[in-house]
């Protein structure tokens, strides 16, 4: 790899506009993650592969979502730095601590309790599943870059030309649940409506926010 060829960091037409909606749109996903943490009824596959890292080891989420990436990142480095960019380093840096923030406000704010009440919590299920997909879909819109974990299936896409990539990056997403599961991640209705739909849904949302940096 010629890394005078390489394409990451690179500064598109609108940087600032596109910095400050990565940048929003990092910190609402991971406000919305910090909801879905709370309600317990399930997260995105890669949160839950973190949680399930959680019980093995004594760090907090932000800190094992980091060196989860850190892992997923060896491999964008070896087979696509054009991936890389300012979102990845957002997302993949800063994604677990904002939820880790906001998880404190929330401790701060509301009552104790108020995250167990079975009303509550599916009261709070889409508006907070909303919520991270809006962020999520912003940080991936302004094309700064993705996350290890969102790159590495287009990496493999691009190796495994026969296979669709809706198809791999389903793969991906139930793969990263399942193990999440075998180590004790949490595991729900949001884990699964993340891994089916995911994609679809991002794509849909990313076509609305295009106007923003057009």
């Amino acid at each position: 790899m010629n890394f005078n060829d390489m394409k990451c960091f690179a500064r598109p037409p609108k940087f600032k506009q596109r910095m400050i909606m990565m940048m929003c749109g990092v910190t609402v996903q991971g406000m919305g993650l910090s909801v879905l943490r709370a309600i317990n009824l399930g997260t995105d596959p890669c949160s839950c592969l973190t949680q399930g890292v959680t019980n093995f080891v004594p760090l907090s989420f932000g800190t094992c979502q980091l060196l989860c990436h850190l892992v997923t990142f060896l491999f964008v480095i070896k087979y696509d730095l054009g991936m890389i960019g300012f979102g990845t380093i957002g997302n993949m840096c800063f994604l677990g601590y904002i939820s880790d923030f906001f998880q404190w406000i929330w401790s701060l704010l509301l009552p104790a309790g108020f995250f167990e009440t079975a009303v509550n919590r599916y009261i709070l299920l889409l508006p907070a599943l909303a919520v991270f997909l809006l962020g999520a879909s912003a940080y991936m819109c302004a094309g700064l870059g993705s996350s290890p974990y969102d790159a590495l299936p287009f990496i493999i896409s691009a190796h495994v030309k026969k296979v669709p990539f809706k198809a791999i990056r389903m793969i991906w997403d139930c793969s990263f649940m399942a193990a999440g599961f075998l180590l004790g991640g949490d595991v729900g209705i949001v884990t699964i409506l993340v891994a089916f739909f995911l994609g679809p849904i991002i794509t849909w949302m990313q076509k609305k926010m295009e106007v923003l940096i057009a």
